[in-house]
């Protein structure tokens, strides 16, 4: 069927040129669209410097523009995190891909705040929507083996926003550094569109109603089966505190980063922005096991958030790298097993709705506790402002991960 028809979740006719692809593009297509929409929304993570001078913003102004981002991934996910169950995944990608290159224009033309925020919104709105999608296509292609849909999406998701600061970095050293990765990035992502629009699509999993299918495309509440509800919050609880993590590295941190490495290099400022993405991203990949993964995962996260104070007041760089690993490697380890519990005890047909739920609570963190660290950066200092962010973030880790061994503990015995 083609993009329209899904569009208009009309029954499928013939596709007798599209494209029957293999499983293993489908699946490297439904991490690819993802992953490169996360790059395009953290692109500017090094160059918030360069924004903020170029535009004359405070530190507040810059913690409301990725705010904004994050408000509208949140109501994306609400409003729109079950509608590939419906226009089918193919279509909701494509929609996706479409804000993410409205999004990313508008940003490399921003002149002002306002300009700013309105292309972060749309890149807020495509990874919602691509996030329930991608997330429920690599299910539908893995039935039988969820926990590798789930690692997959963990490493689209933290591979994605680790690779943006990296390669925003890199093509800043251009002319015209707050414009040219995002024109670059314009190319690549409207290359996507090629192979998705091209892909014989799978039937949507809840076709609509016939007569009024527009219905199917309500906002609803955010729905978890009883069986999976403690998963749930568990997952939900890890999430937060990692996205807020997450979100200073990716907001406030350059600026934090660059007076203790005492740089200016805006490539090796993503870098350091990306450590704890990438160290998450890793740790999917090594995907350690064992009884006690995510009590020791949330204590390596609590240990790593815990010492970037210190390697502030120390002014040692390599400290400071070794708490972003720790950090990230402890959070990758504790989410992919407690976000894989999640997944299993879901029917198929709720997968992209329940993953969607999930994120909207993670994606919180990346919100409400960054928004106050900006405030408060204002009034204290960002300093003093990070120092108490951090042990706050490393003491509820420390709480969830002993909590966590405690039940473990008991399991064993």
């Amino acid at each position: 069927m083609s993009v329209i028809n899904e569009l208009r979740m009309r029954p499928a006719s013939a596709e007798r040129r599209s494209w029957d692809a293999s499983l293993a593009v489908r699946l490297a297509l439904a991490v690819t669209v993802i992953s490169t929409l996360l790059v395009g929304a953290n692109l500017a993570t090094p160059l918030y410097p360069l924004i903020q001078a170029e535009l004359g913003l405070t530190p507040f102004a810059v913690t409301v523009a990725f705010a904004s981002y994050v408000v509208a991934l949140i109501g994306g996910l609400v409003l729109a995190g079950h509608w590939s169950d419906h226009i089918g995944r193919r279509a909701a990608l494509v929609v996706a891909v479409v804000l993410g290159l409205l999004g990313a224009a508008l940003f490399a033309v921003a002149t002002s705040l306002p300009v700013l925020a309105a292309g972060r919104v749309l890149q807020g709105g495509a990874v919602a929507l691509a996030t329930g999608a991608s997330a429920a296509a690599l299910r539908d292609l893995l039935p039988s083996r969820p926990d590798w849909a789930s690692r997959f999406t963990l490493m689209a998701s933290a591979g994605g926003v680790a690779a943006g600061p990296v390669i925003g970095g890199l093509l800043s050293l251009l002319p015209a550094p707050t414009r040219t990765p995002f024109l670059a990035y314009l190319v690549v992502l409207a290359s996507l569109l090629v192979p998705l629009v091209l892909l014989r699509a799978r039937p949507a999993i809840k076709p609509a109603d016939g007569h009024n299918p527009l219905t199917a495309l309500r906002p609803r509440r955010p729905a978890v089966s009883r069986e999976a509800r403690r998963s749930f919050w568990t997952a939900s609880s890890v999430g937060f505190l990692s996205f807020a993590v997450f979100g200073f590295t990716l907001s406030l941190a350059p600026t934090w980063f660059a007076g203790i490495a005492g740089t200016t290099s805006r490539p090796v400022i993503g870098l350091l922005a990306a450590l704890v993405l990438g160290s998450s991203t890793v740790s999917q990949l090594l995907s350690p096991r064992g009884r006690f993964v995510v009590p020791v995962g949330l204590a390596g996260m609590a240990l790593g958030v815990g010492l970037l104070p210190v390697a502030e007041a120390t002014g040692s760089l390599p400290l400071l790298v070794a708490a972003c690993v720790m950090a990230g490697f402890g959070q990758g380890m504790a989410f992919r097993v407690v976000f894989n519990d999640v997944s299993v005890k879901v029917a198929p047909a709720l997968h992209a709705q329940t993953v969607s739920a999930v994120y909207v609570i993670t994606y919180l963190g990346s919100a409400v506790p960054v928004l106050g660290l900006g405030a408060a950066a204002g009034i204290w200092g960002l300093n003093a402002s990070v120092t108490v962010f951090a042990l706050v973030v490393a003491g509820v880790c420390a709480v969830l991960a002993t909590g966590s061994f405690a039940v473990r503990f008991r399991a064993a015995r």
